[in-house]
């Protein structure tokens, strides 16, 4: 059986720390170690959680062979970000947010697992980035919080 094959933005290894959203988060995570999902980490994430809190570089270390992919940022990503800020899904000051879920489109994840509720897990912005996504010759990408998914 195919695993599921889920991008997780910097919000969810943030919020493995975050007394309101850590026990979904680790879930997420867990489920990943499990084998229950593959973690799809794009260079962006490793990218911001470099630039975090130490703690949170620890949240995906030891995941177990065959639990994660990387996702590396690309041209092709980049475009689609740039169709994003173009169609005014969100704001060039929401590039990076624009940019996860580009990385997620290119590499044809299942699901986006995310605790952005402004700019990414709204009803509106997921409108508009898989609208943006047909337009441009992709397919409709499912954005959900780790709740939703746990």
């Amino acid at each position: 059986m195919k695993r599921t094959r889920v991008y997780v933005d910097t919000s969810v290894i943030g919020g493995c720390f975050d007394k309101e959203f850590a026990a979904e988060s680790r879930a997420v995570v867990q489920a990943a170690r499990e084998g229950r999902f593959v973690l799809l980490l794009s260079d962006l994430m490793a990218a911001e959680v470099e630039a975090g809190p130490p703690v949170l570089q620890g949240v995906l270390k030891d995941l177990p062979e065959g639990s994660s992919e990387r996702v590396a940022i690309s041209e092709e990503s980049e475009r689609l970000r740039d169709a994003y800020l173009l169609a005014k899904v969100v704001g060039p000051a929401h590039a990076k947010d624009a940019h996860h879920i580009a990385l997620a489109t290119v590499a044809r994840a299942d699901l986006v697992v995310s605790w952005n509720f402004k700019h990414i897990v709204h009803w509106d912005k997921i409108r508009g980035f898989n609208a943006v996504n047909l337009l441009q010759g992709y397919a409709a990408i499912e954005i959900r919080s780790p709740q939703e998914v746990i």
